[in-house]
């Protein structure tokens, strides 16, 4: 039998977990009412009774303070509040995404002036851009003119939008690259 050893595809989500109710295994906590008010420092079975009485849970929210911290809440509402939180948060982060423009040895000049515009595009939306140049064949004996493209095309990007060249000139096998991003 095959066994796969591939990284999953799906990102694991860190999910806070608390120790609730009698899963509490401390002698005594600090404890902090339903109100956000400090009782202070009491017997965990005593707080246990009170949350019970309240008809709330007892939820062990700072583990490592001495004496451990709880608080009397509802603990399910208190998880949704956090996923809720947690899903805006998710919502207002933007992915920086790298788009792609590639350049020949034999571009002509409306071309670079119609990649210059695509990449002018990519920046405003702040995107980073890598500039590629692939040389194939006879073309890979010129690598003076191919830098030589590539830096003019970055020149006359920097005059319309200031661009900060994150990745200098890289050189693979017969590959150029270089990576923009916005200033």
């Amino acid at each position: 039998m095959r066994i796969s050893r591939r990284k999953p595809r799906y990102e694991k989500i860190s999910i806070k977990r608390y120790r609730i109710n009698q899963y509490i295994r401390v002698p005594e906590v600090r404890l902090i009412d339903e109100a956000g008010q400090n009782i202070g420092v009491i017997e965990t079975q005593k707080a246990l009774d009170m949350a019970r009485e309240k008809g709330l849970d007892l939820v062990e929210v700072s583990p490592l303070a001495q004496p451990p911290v709880a608080r009397v809440v509802n603990y399910s509402k208190m998880r949704y509040k956090e996923e809720k939180e947690r899903r805006k948060e998710k919502a207002r982060q933007k992915k920086i995404e790298i788009k792609g423009i590639r350049l020949s040895l034999r571009i002509s000049d409306h071309d670079t002036n119609v990649r210059i515009k695509q990449a002018e595009k990519f920046l405003a939306q702040e995107d980073k851009v890598r500039i590629e140049l692939i040389l194939r064949g006879r073309e890979k004996q010129h690598f003076g003119k191919a830098k030589e493209i590539i830096n003019k095309f970055v020149d006359s990007l920097n005059g319309l939008i200031p661009v900060t060249i994150e990745q200098p000139l890289n050189v693979q096998g017969g590959k150029l690259s270089t990576l923009l991003a916005k200033k």
